[in-house]
């Protein structure tokens, strides 16, 4: 029988300020780091459900609460509530979080990877752009907001997991994003795109947009570019 991940909710000095966090750790005891940023509604049992599958996987996984313990209930709270957090300050707490993890005995080596949802997927380009930390970066139907960032100290390899119906995030604007990655970085990422999903496709916790086959292939992809760019025996 399996055994299953540790979990706690965690605090850590990020950004001038306390900042909080869930915090699953891998039946082994230890693994590589791996921080997964959540979408505009916060960090939803959705959230918590995926860092105890991403912990179950082999990865030290951390979900920083970027609303300190605030849910939105609707789509115009978390429009919100997105709104109220900049850009830049939610870069700033996401790498206090990558130094905190780093910095537990459980996690392995001295990068990690990141993995973010929606908002939180704009976030994972914004903080791979900015932390040479981050070594392995996926954003699942990344929206960025306020411009892309500047890539031109990115190191991280990028997996990107898309919807082909996805309005939020067109396929077309995924041509641009790649040039200006390629340009300025030398990094050629990888983004797919699935037939018939929309936004949010992997959020199984919203019938309306969950779609199982493209969540079944994009967690699958995403493990093994974890497992290559991390740690190999993950």
């Amino acid at each position: 029988m399996p055994t299953e991940p540790a979990f706690q909710n965690v605090s850590f000095p990020s950004a001038g300020a306390t900042a909080y966090g869930y915090l699953a750790v891998p039946p082994a005891g230890h693994g590589p780091g791996l921080i997964v940023i959540q979408e505009w509604w916060g960090l939803t049992a959705h959230i918590k459900d995926v860092t105890d599958r991403f912990a179950q996987a082999g990865f030290v996984a951390l979900a920083p609460d970027l609303y300190g313990g605030r849910v939105a209930h609707d789509s115009a709270e978390a429009a919100r509530m997105m709104a109220d957090l900049p850009t830049e300050r939610g870069v700033d707490l996401l790498s206090g979080a990558v130094g905190y993890l780093l910095s537990r005995p459980e996690t392995d080596g001295d990068s990690l990877g990141t993995v973010g949802f929606c908002m939180g997927g704009g976030f994972v380009l914004a903080l791979a752009a900015k932390d040479q930390r981050v070594a392995a970066a996926v954003p699942f139907y990344g929206v960025i907001r306020d411009g892309a960032p500047d890539f031109s100290r990115l190191r991280a390899e990028i997996l990107g997991q898309y919807g082909e119906e996805d309005p939020t995030v067109p396929p077309q604007s995924l041509d641009d994003l790649k040039a200006r990655i390629v340009a300025q970085s030398g990094i050629v990422p990888d983004f797919r795109l699935y037939p018939g999903a929309g936004h949010a496709f992997f959020n199984d916790a919203r019938p309306q947009a969950y779609n199982a086959d493209a969540a079944r292939s994009a967690w699958e992809s995403t493990l093994a570019f974890l497992r290559t760019h991390l740690a190999p025996s993950a």
